[in-house]
């Protein structure tokens, strides 16, 4: 991931992570096929607990994530068998509590309707130190409850994810990985709460605090 990668693309401009830096967002770069699963040494290295080895048989077995926030708990189902690579990042991140004490940073109330989290400066600008390719983006849709991958362009997902809190229209450029099966209505009090503006009218920090105090795996 780029030090400082976009975070996911609105209806009007691609914010830069870390940057107020707009550009116009009416041609998205294309999504690059997908490739076979590599975790890539990349910079940011925030809270480095390694760098995962992708074992597909550990990758196929279903699980459930959920995330307990100062807002309440919000569990969503992991799309192992349709992006793997993805979700066993997700996995071996939150296995070795790479998301605890880290909190939500952004929220849009206009456009698109996302809650992002996983990074865990707090800034828009972490990453895990290592990026992975994109999955799961022919046809991609964005409803409500849809759990996905924030990144910098084709094939630079890292840690940083969102939860689509209200249908949302969206280019397929991000990798859906999950589907919330409770909390949406977390979701919906976080958003209703509303955001500080400050990377644009309808996008800024959430004036609720989501502070991550755990995300805890089961195995389906």
């Amino acid at each position: 991931m780029l030090r400082k990668p976009s975070a996911l693309l609105a209806a009007s401009a691609l914010l830069l992570l870390g940057t107020a830096t707009q550009a116009a967002a009416d041609n998205p770069p294309p999504a690059a096929p997908s490739a076979a699963c590599t975790y890539t040494p990349a910079v940011p290295a925030d809270n480095f607990k390694g760098i995962p080895v992708f074992d597909p048989v550990k990758a196929a077995k279903p699980y459930s994530a959920t995330l307990r926030t100062g807002q309440g708990a919000i569990t969503f189902r992991a799309l192992t068998d349709k992006a793997p690579c993805t979700t066993y990042s997700f996995k071996f991140l939150a296995r070795r509590d790479y998301f605890d004490r880290s909190h939500c940073h952004r929220l849009t109330t206009a456009r698109i309707y996302v809650l992002q989290c996983g990074d865990p400066t707090g800034t828009g600008s972490g990453g895990p130190g290592y990026s992975f390719p994109d999955e799961n983006l022919t046809g991609a849709t964005y409803p409500a409850g849809t759990v996905a991958m924030a990144n910098a362009g084709p094939n630079t997902n890292g840690s940083q994810f969102f939860f689509v809190w209200k249908d949302t229209k969206l280019s397929p450029s991000y990798t859906p990985f999950g589907k919330v099966t409770s909390g949406l209505d977390v979701l919906h009090k976080i958003a209703v709460g509303g955001e500080d503006d400050q990377n644009g009218p309808g996008d800024g920090f959430p004036r609720l605090p989501v502070n991550i105090k755990r995300v805890q795996i089961k195995s389906s």
